[in-house]
């Protein structure tokens, strides 16, 4: 391959890469607005590409709601240490990690509805398998901080947050995240089993 082959298989590539970053971010931007039973027009016209790009990239709508599912889960579980290098302490950054988990839920509701395996495992298995670690790592750094009990388990804390996240009925009385902030405050409260 000549040396303009190979530049024109790069910019190719990057082209697929950038599209599908597009595809990927409008897709999250309009199932959180309009669920994921939104027209798929919609998300090609937010990402700014035609049909024929977007069936290239996700031939059905299930593949969309997957992939947007697991760049999610991906986008999260990089954000753990991240925040834990960038934060002034381990318990901001657990708390902008549970800010960002939060987001992640409003979506992750309508695309859980999704039933899909990957490899035998399930979406579910998945996004246990790369959060609960980041979830661990930043609960540790915080307890070895002494700025939590250390007694949370990450999966009690995860389930926690996301129980107090659903609302079917999007009722505008409910506000989620008051709840999440004294479920946090209590993470903070040494008690009699903590720290």
């Amino acid at each position: 391959m000549s040396e303009a082959e190979q530049s024109k298989s790069a910019a190719k590539r990057s082209d697929v890469v950038r599209n599908q970053s597009k595809l990927l971010a409008a897709a999250a931007e309009v199932f959180i607005s309009s669920g994921v039973d939104a027209p798929v027009r919609e998300v090609a016209a937010k990402a700014g590409v035609g049909m024929g790009t977007l069936y290239r990239h996700f031939p059905t709508r299930a593949d969309l709601v997957v992939a947007v599912f697991r760049h999610q889960v991906e986008e999260l579980a990089d954000a753990g240490p991240r925040l834990l290098a960038e934060a002034d302490s381990p318990l901001t950054a657990l708390r902008q990690w549970i800010d960002q988990f939060v987001d992640f839920l409003v979506t992750k509701h309508g695309l859980a509805a999704i039933p899909q395996t990957d490899g035998g495992a399930t979406l579910h298995t998945y996004f246990l398998d790369r959060l609960l670690p980041v979830a661990e790592q930043l609960l540790t750094a915080a307890a070895h901080a002494n700025q939590v009990r250390s007694d949370i388990e990450p999966y009690e804390l995860m389930r926690g947050i996301g129980n107090l996240c659903i609302a079917p009925d999007h009722d505008p009385r409910y506000d989620p995240r008051r709840l999440i902030d004294l479920l946090l405050r209590g993470l903070t409260d040494s008690g009699s089993t903590g720290a």
